[in-house]
């Protein structure tokens, strides 16, 4: 079935009047957000680039426009019964917001893996009126907790992504975006760039560029180790994947909705998937050179444009329009940069790991770093433990090289000391314990 006869036999959940309509209710409540252009992103794009400065909203992402919107929807009996919600920590704190502006009480369950920062900003935020839930390892499992309290308790159930009112407000973020490249710059918007979690922001912004901007092409760009969206694609359906990489945890869904995948179905957006390593070097390289304080999830979208896996971006400004890259969440525990920066350096061949076997005598590592380390390599782990029972024993070493290309010769040159020596490769499971 083709995307136009799916969209002729059912309404779609959103539409372009029901995000304007969304962008006049909310008004003040949320804040306009930047838009800055990027000189970085636009050199290595080959075209204007822009960035959606949603890390700047009151709760550092854009999930207070859908989180404000749906309890600003509720009635009085729905406002008295209460609200209950599940997230990874942004829209958590969207509906923490929300709950005390509006004087609604909430309950908020949030996987054990979701970051400190995250955690005390969402009691922060709520004050008394919001009660924080650990629970279970991931996403899904506060979800699950979430709709058990709702079902038990008769409170309402604030969805992240899956709900036609969630998606209308997080759709003001392409309005908005479109408005100020306009009205501001004298720009128009050829290309929107957007990060893909659950798929509520993309369904949304997706809806209202699709009829405002048809020409608009839209890109949604989503973790490598959790592509949950196009797995949906590919299958027709939602669907739960098997592993998953919890990493970029505002984006790693197990499962997306059935109303964001209906709305991806008939705008068909360009589906790209970025290595979690090269979104910790964007992640470094927003805060070095723009300044930005992104969170994994935040930097998906630029990541996507820096390693150039959108093609033909060069020629955005040939057809009349510039890329806008939305900036989705800035709320990353600093505690968060020791990984960041480790995985980085091995996402770009700096940082490597080996299994080195020592004889259990004097000189050996002297030996080792005469025949094999070069002028710019430099030894960032040793682990070794004497064992006298034995003539021989492993250690585990990292090694930080100057440049990429500082490999091979280093590679040669221990193939040529006679040492027995095993690199490690980074797709082993072993890896995670380094990084």
């Amino acid at each position: 079935m083709t995307t136009a006869s799916r969209s002729e036999q059912s309404p779609l959940p959103v539409r372009a009047p029901d995000v304007e309509q969304a962008a006049d209710r909310l008004g003040a409540t949320v804040r306009r957000t930047p838009l800055e252009h990027s000189e970085r992103l636009s050199a290595l794009a080959g075209a204007d680039v822009w960035l959606k400065r949603e890390d700047l909203q009151p709760v550092r992402s854009y999930k207070l426009r859908g989180a404000h919107l749906f309890l600003d929807s509720l009635d009085a009996v729905q406002r008295e019964a209460g609200v209950v919600a599940a997230s990874a920590g942004n829209h958590a704190q969207g509906v923490a917001l929300a709950c005390r502006t509006l004087g609604v009480s909430g309950r908020i369950y949030v996987p054990s893996t979701t970051p400190r920062q995250k955690r005390e900003r969402i009691t922060s935020i709520g004050g008394d009126l919001v009660e924080l839930v650990l629970i279970g390892d991931t996403f899904d499992d506060a979800a699950e907790a979430a709709a058990d309290d709702a079902e038990r308790t008769g409170a309402v159930q604030v969805p992240p992504f899956d709900h036609p009112t969630i998606m209308a407000g997080q759709g003001t973020v392409a309005l908005e975006a479109a408005e100020q490249l306009r009205e501001e710059h004298g720009r128009e918007l050829g290309t929107m760039v957007l990060p893909v979690g659950g798929g509520g922001l993309l369904g949304g912004c997706g809806a209202w560029l699709r009829e405002r901007c048809p020409s608009t092409r839209i890109v949604g760009v989503e973790p490598a180790g959790a592509v949950s969206m196009a797995a949906a694609v590919r299958a027709g359906r939602p669907v739960a994947l098997h592993e998953m990489d919890r990493f970029v945890d505002g984006a790693a869904v197990r499962r997306v909705g059935a109303g964001p995948l209906r709305m991806v179905q008939a705008i068909g957006p360009e589906l790209v998937a970025v290595d979690e390593g090269a979104v910790c070097t964007q992640m470094l390289e927003l805060y070095q050179v723009e300044g930005i304080i992104a969170e994994p999830a935040g930097a998906l979208a630029a990541t996507a444009v820096a390693t150039g896996v959108i093609e033909g971006l060069a020629r955005a400004d040939e057809d009349g329009g510039d890329v806008v890259v939305v900036v989705s969440g800035g709320n990353n525990d600093v505690s968060r940069y020791t990984e960041v920066v480790e995985r980085s350096l091995v996402h770009e061949g700096l940082k490597h790991y080996f299994l080195v076997t020592f004889p259990q005598e004097p000189g050996a590592l002297r030996r080792f770093l005469d025949r094999v380390l070069g002028p710019d390599d430099d030894i960032v782990l040793f682990d070794y433990i004497k064992r006298n029972n034995r003539e021989e024993g492993p250690a585990l070493v990292g090694l930080e090289i100057g440049h990429r290309e500082d490999l091979e010769p280093l590679m040669a040159r221990m193939a040529a000391s006679n040492m027995e020596i095993e690199r490690i490769d980074p797709h082993d499971p072993i890896y995670r314990y380094l990084t």
